[in-house]
C-alpha cells in the first residue's frame, strides 16, 4: 500500500511561485509512475503532469513551460514547481501513483492519491 502526503500549497499572487511537495511511503517511488493532477470547483479534473517510471516526464499544454515535475528518490518524495502562476491555476492539487507496471497519464486511472492541498492565486 502506498501512502502520499501533499504539502506546499498555499495562497499566492499572479506570477507569483510555489513548489508542492509529495511524501511517498510504502513503496520506493522510483519503481512507480506517478503524476500531480488538479480540480477547480466547478470543473473536472485535470491532469498536470506526469513522471514515468523511468524518470521520463509530460505536462499539460496549459502548464508546459511554467511548471516542471520531478523527484527526490533519496527522499522517496515528488515534487511540482509552480512558476508564473495565473489565477485560473487556482485548485486542489493532487499527487497520484500507479501501481507497479502501469504506465502513467493523464486519462489513466491512478491507483493511490493523496489528500490534496489547495492552491489559491489570487490578487
Amino acid at each position: 500500500q502506498v501512502q502520499l502526503v501533499e504539502s506546499g500549497g498555499g495562497s499566492v499572487q499572479p506570477g507569483g511561485s510555489l513548489r508542492l511537495s509529495c511524501a511517498a511511503s510504502g513503496y520506493a517511488i522510483s519503481r512507480l509512475s506517478m503524476a500531480w493532477f488538479r480540480q477547480a470547483p466547478g470543473k473536472e479534473r485535470e491532469g498536470v503532469a506526469v513522471l514515468q517510471r523511468d524518470g521520463s516526464t509530460s505536462h499539460a499544454g496549459s502548464v508546459r513551460g511554467r511548471f516542471t515535475i520531478s523527484r527526490d528518490l533519496a527522499k522517496n518524495t515528488l515534487y511540482l514547481q509552480m512558476n508564473s502562476l495565473k489565477p485560473e491555476d487556482t485548485a486542489m492539487y493532487y499527487c497520484a501513483a500507479f501501481a507497479f507496471g502501469k504506465w502513467g497519464s493523464y486519462r489513466g486511472s491512478p491507483d493511490y492519491w493523496g489528500q490534496g492541498t489547495q492552491v489559491t492565486v489570487s490578487s
